[in-house]
């Protein structure tokens, strides 16, 4: 029997991504859990296997699980819900991974791979990052990561199961499906400026660091975890950055450039002037650990701009059809 990956959150914004890259590239059965599988229907996943889950509810979670031999956890509440209703962050972030681990280790799963944040470490990011850093997340989104975090890596240490987080950057690109749109992003949100009002708004000075990956190395990473032998798993945590570190304003320029190239735009960049003094120390978000392990990123910036450039076009273009 072909082995089964089971993506929780599968037609999220991240996790169609990786279905898509992983559905091209292995021979994987794809079993792709969402709160809303009606948005898709199963034609558009060839082979795929679209159920319903709900991560609270333990049935969802045990059938969920059968005959699965990979699970990749994405599914949970993001920054915004998690702000405004941090009891519920706490609910599916920290309890759902409980009971999902739950019903991996009955189903007798053998790799279980947790999506956290680089948030995890504090806000704001600042300075060289790797995972001996002290965690101090002060949002409930990272907060209720980190949660989910030590129920994973708990299970890893007892080896109920092999169990890895990634402490995910900040991963952008063209989602698969209009219903996918994180907009909150700021590159994503960059990009629509650029194809609907023809300029790009920086709400700040735009003097902050972010470190960027895209969406291709995060998937590519996800078949690297796959593979990786257990032995070089390590303790299970790894940082996944794209060791590619720019300020706001570094990216809103590059983004302006590619929209020139990409579509003869000319896009004005504004922004509120700097404040004298304003701090924003550099960022390194490290990945040394990552790379030992023989992983190398590709870091096709520009292609994934370029991409999602063209995906904002496309999504503008159906609006007014």
């Amino acid at each position: 029997m072909t082995d089964c990956l089971l993506i929780t959150g599968g037609l999220g914004y991240v996790g169609a991504r990786v279905a898509k890259f992983l559905s091209e590239v292995t021979g994987l059965r794809l079993r792709l859990g969402s709160r809303n599988p009606s948005l898709i229907p199963a034609s558009w996943w060839p082979g795929a296997e679209i159920i319903p889950l709900n991560i609270l509810t333990q049935g969802d979670l045990d059938a969920a699980c059968q005959g699965v031999r990979y699970i990749l956890h994405l599914a949970a509440t993001d920054e915004i819900v998690s702000a405004v209703n941090p009891e519920e962050a706490l609910l599916v972030n920290g309890l759902g991974t409980l009971k999902l681990l739950g019903a991996a280790e009955r189903a007798g799963v053998e790799r279980f791979i947790y999506f956290s944040t680089a948030h995890i470490y504090g806000s704001p990011l600042a300075g060289t990052i790797t995972e001996k850093n002290l965690p101090r997340p002060v949002h409930p989104y990272a907060i209720t990561h980190r949660v989910a975090e030590d129920f994973v890596l708990a299970a890893h240490d007892k080896k109920v199961l092999q169990g890895i987080v990634l402490r995910l950057s900040n991963g952008f690109g063209a989602p698969i499906n209009t219903h996918f749109s994180r907009w909150t992003l700021v590159i994503n949100d960059l990009c629509r400026q650029a194809v609907t009002s023809g300029k790009l708004v920086l709400r700040t000075s735009g003097l902050q660091w972010r470190d960027f990956i895209t969406l291709t190395d995060v998937a590519r990473a996800i078949l690297h975890f796959l593979n990786l032998p257990i032995e070089q798993c390590n303790d299970g945590l790894f940082n996944l950055g794209g060791e590619c570190s720019l300020r706001i304003i570094d990216i809103a320029t590059l983004i302006a450039a590619r929209a020139k190239e990409v579509f003869g735009l000319a896009l004005p960049i504004h922004r509120p002037d700097p404040q004298p003094g304003e701090p924003y120390p550099s960022l390194d978000y490290c990945i040394a650990k990552l790379k030992t392990t023989d992983f190398t990123l590709v870091k096709n910036l520009d292609e994934e701009i370029d991409g999602t450039l063209r995906f904002c076009r496309e999504m503008l273009a159906e609006k007014h059809a």
